[in-house]
């Protein structure tokens, strides 16, 4: 592994240019830098280059208006060489609002070193792609401060508990302003619809209105104001324009009504409007912070597997109770009944049966005994042990469903880039829209048209939602990862999500993925006149000194039917037949049929007629002389899994097309791909052609699904449109694929398409609603209906609309939860 030199980025005289150092992994030859040379060259914005072989790395000098990181990254990493980039996940705070998400994404995707960056409103958390020592978090979190928001950085045990403390303070504090805000709003609104005639009644409603909108509501005016130093605008631009102009008009109508009613004009005023506008956005707000809690539920759930302290084994045998993020590979932990496994290990002492069921989906405890593996957040049951930790913090199994959940809720679905197109105009749209229906007024409406100019103005601002629009894709893709992951599907981003429900073509590879990927016994036959019960301890004895692979599927299959072994005389492995043993002056043998030719064994009739069929099968048969006389054979096979063929013909329920690969031969295939009801099937192919078939049916247009647990599944994994690993696959192919089967179960395929199609669903519905509320509402904020029917809507109104709005899309959003 190259050492790389660190990333530097040094200005140069001219502002726009300056001197970049890139490290560039994989280059051999100076042919291989040749190669990155003429790319870099190619690259926008790039004044001078040089790459140089013997230090991995590539000096520039960009104009930095011109040059894009991002794609100078992709196009090295096109040629066959690595630039070493970083994925993290930042919690942010003080995000209002889909435009507040889109302000900050753009700030962090315009820093230094960064060549992506996706910041998701409904998770208040930026994904944040960056080249480690060109890019600084310091740098990040100064940036985002600078317009009003913040970036938690910190990489120690206490990032998650700050953030939820923050997430707390924000939520409580949020609670006291909505409920102080109604409280005065309310008295306003009453004075303002019912006790008209009280005295010095303007001057109470302005009394009451001024905290509501200049305490309770001052986030939307300093954020506006930060927006606004840096040319942006948002959601909190709209509610303290609208509210800011209802209540200085209404102020100064209170302070000097003789200029209208020297001008044979009633000075009206609209306290209640921004009084209730505020209150009813701030309600709308802490409704959608406790909706936006519940979608990360399954996140706080998975990280509430994790223990916080554990119990370890010193070398002088004391026990030691130590923080979790204090354990080290190598560490002897012991864990009690009814604890939490803390990290990845291996049992060195002791037993207990281990609930696995949030890794294999299986409800039955496994047993754990010495030399057997233990992975975090499982539960001990009934019994103790002494566990070698060898997976700690970032590398446990647990720890990795949390970062890819995490990474796939903070994922953007492609039809999230067009909403975020829509969000970045629509706030400076509508200030148009409402500075549009202010001149209009003013030239069209008559007697009170400065009156009528201003409510429409401020309707307009108030009513406008991109909010709504900015929360109906983000929060069904949060529901529907944390709906997966609690099932056992895992899905790493929010694209795999949205494509799956178009899939009509599935390939899915034999071994580990039909079958269980390992031999087991499927039955045993034995000869006229044997003793079962003797012959099976025989057998037991033998095989658990065989060397041969199968000998262990027969050992595990007689100690679960409780056979006991004998004392064997001598034992003989013979390379490539099986095993010789005497027992009882009697000589047995195990082995092939070569064995039993060589030996010239007596065939039994009945049992050779059953061979013939199970040899038909595709079944191993491993057969068993007593004396030169066949007396049983064992037939062995890669076992199908109890819901393939259900979850084959679901597939083709769907309108799917079920194809099989296997590198196995053509008559253990056909066999299996009978069982399952799969018509089109390939065997003995090579890792190679099952990309190029992904290939040739992505050609015919169709959108392929790729179903594998091993290396040599990797390379269609990633080739395919959606590549599906199996849990209990290899690492290679879990970390190339895009969804991730926990408990190697094919009817959560179905499921995944199933939630695919329904998230699909929900996203259309929010977007629908979203767009149709502000298609509506804005022109009837504007005044459209008053020439016809004298209709003029109310700012306050206006106000609970946009509140309602945000708060349906989550709701809606929240119903992938339940199915």
């Amino acid at each position: 592994m190259a050492t790389f030199a660190k990333i530097k980025l040094v200005t140069m005289t001219d502002t726009n240019s300056k001197e970049l150092i890139l490290p560039i992994a994989g280059m051999q030859s100076e042919h291989c830098a040749l190669t990155v040379d003429q790319t870099l060259a190619a690259q926008a914005g790039v004044t001078a280059h040089r790459v140089e072989l013997n230090n991995n790395r590539a000096v520039l000098t960009v104009n930095s208006g011109k040059f894009d990181l991002a794609k100078a990254v992709e196009a090295i990493k096109g040629v066959g060489y690595e630039v070493p980039t970083t994925i993290k996940t930042f919690p942010v705070t003080g995000l209002s609002c889909a435009s507040c998400a889109l302000s900050v994404e753009s700030m962090l995707g315009a820093q230094r070193g960064v060549t992506h960056a996706a910041v998701n409103f409904a998770a208040s958390s930026a994904l944040v792609t960056y080249v480690p020592g060109a890019a600084s978090t310091t740098d990040f979190k100064a940036a985002i401060q600078a317009i009003g928001y913040d970036l938690l950085v910190d990489e120690d045990e206490a990032t998650e508990d700050i953030q939820q403390e923050l997430h707390r303070k924000k939520y409580g504090q949020l609670r006291r302003n909505t409920i102080w805000a109604g409280v005065l709003a309310l008295p306003v609104a009453l004075l303002s619809m019912v006790f008209t005639h009280l005295p010095y009644r303007t001057w109470i409603m302005m009394l009451l209105a001024l905290p509501v909108v200049f305490y309770f509501g001052r986030t939307f005016f300093v954020n506006a104001y930060k927006q606004a130093r840096h040319g942006k605008a948002n959601m909190d631009t709209l509610v303290a324009l609208s509210t800011g102009i209802s209540f200085l008009f209404s102020a100064f109508n209170t302070l000097f009504p003789q200029f209208w009613e020297q001008r044979g004009l009633e000075a009206h005023v609209y306290f209640e409007a921004s009084a209730v506008i505020i209150f009813f956005i701030l309600l709308g707000r802490l409704l959608e912070e406790r909706a936006k809690a519940n979608t990360s539920s399954a996140i706080k759930k998975l990280i509430g597997l994790q223990p916080k302290t554990v119990l370890v084994i010193g070398p002088d045998g004391k026990e030691e109770e130590m923080s979790i993020s204090r354990v080290e590979v190598g560490y002897t932990l012991l864990v009690r009944p009814g604890d939490r496994i803390p990290v990845d290990g291996e049992v060195i002492s002791g037993s207990s049966f281990v609930d696995e069921s949030m890794i294999s989906g299986e409800p039955i405890p496994v047993e754990k005994s010495e030399g057997l593996k233990v992975f975090a957040g499982t539960i001990n049951q009934k019994g103790s042990f002494r566990f070698r930790a060898e997976k700690v913090g970032a590398n446990t199994i647990l720890a990795q469903i949390i970062k890819t959940v995490e990474e796939a809720q903070g994922s953007k679905a492609p039809v999230q880039k067009l909403v975020d197109k829509v969000a970045g105009i629509f706030v400076p749209v509508v200030i148009s829209i409402s500075l549009l229906s202010f001149g209009l007024w003013m030239a069209f409406g008559g007697a009170n048209s400065l009156t009528h100019a201003l409510l429409a103005m401020a309707t307009v601002l108030v009513i406008a939602c991109p909010c709504a629009l900015g929360l109906a894709t983000p929060t069904a893709i949060m529901v529907a990862v944390g709906r997966g992951a609690q099932h056992g599907i895992l899905i790493k981003d929010a694209e795999s999500l949205e494509v799956a429900h178009k899939v009509n073509a599935i390939i899915l590879d034999k071994t580990g993925t039909i079958t269980e990927g390992k031999p087991l016994v499927a039955g045993m036959l034995f000869g006229q006149n044997s003793n079962e019960a003797h012959l099976r301890q025989v057998m037991l004895a033998m095989e658990s000194q065989s060397e041969h692979p199968l000998a262990e599927a027969i050992v595990d299959h007689l100690r679960k039917e409780l056979t006991e072994p004998v004392e064997l005389q001598t034992i003989e492995n013979r390379a490539g037949e099986g095993i010789v043993a005497l027992y009882n002056n009697h000589r047995y043998l195990i082995g092939n049929g070569r064995m039993m030719k060589n030996n010239q064994v007596e065939e039994d009739a009945a049992l050779k007629a059953e061979v013939e069929k199970l040899e038909e099968q595709a079944q191993t048969i491993v057969f068993m002389a007593e004396d030169n006389r066949m007396v049983a054979v064992a037939s062995i096979a890669d076992r199908v899994k109890p819901t393939s063929a259900k979850a084959i013909a679901e597939l083709k329920q769907l309108g799917i097309e079920v194809y099989m690969f296997t590198g196995d031969n053509h008559q253990t295939a056909a066999a299996i791909a009978q069982q399952v009801g799969i018509g089109h099937f390939k065997a003995e192919a090579l890792p190679a052609d099952k990309a190029q078939f992904v290939k040739e049916l992505q050609l015919l247009g169709k959108v392929v699904a790729m179903v594998g647990d091993g290396i040599n599944d990797s390379q269609a994994l990633a080739t395919a449109n959606i590549g599906i690993a199996m849990g209990k696959g290899s690492d290679i192919a879990i970390d190339v694929a895009k969804m991730t089967i926990i408990s190697s179960d094919l009817m959560l395929i179905v499921q995944a398409i199933a939630l695919s199609k329904k998230t699909v669903k929900i996203i259309r519905q929010n977007l629908f609603w979203a767009f149709i509320y502000n298609v509506i509402g804005i022109p009837i904020a504007a005044g459209i209906l008053f020439p016809f029917t004298g209709f003029l809507l109310n700012p306050m109104i206006a106000g609970a609309a946009m509140a309602m709005s945000s708060v349906s899309v989550v709701s809606n959003s929240l119903r992938l939860r339940k199915g």
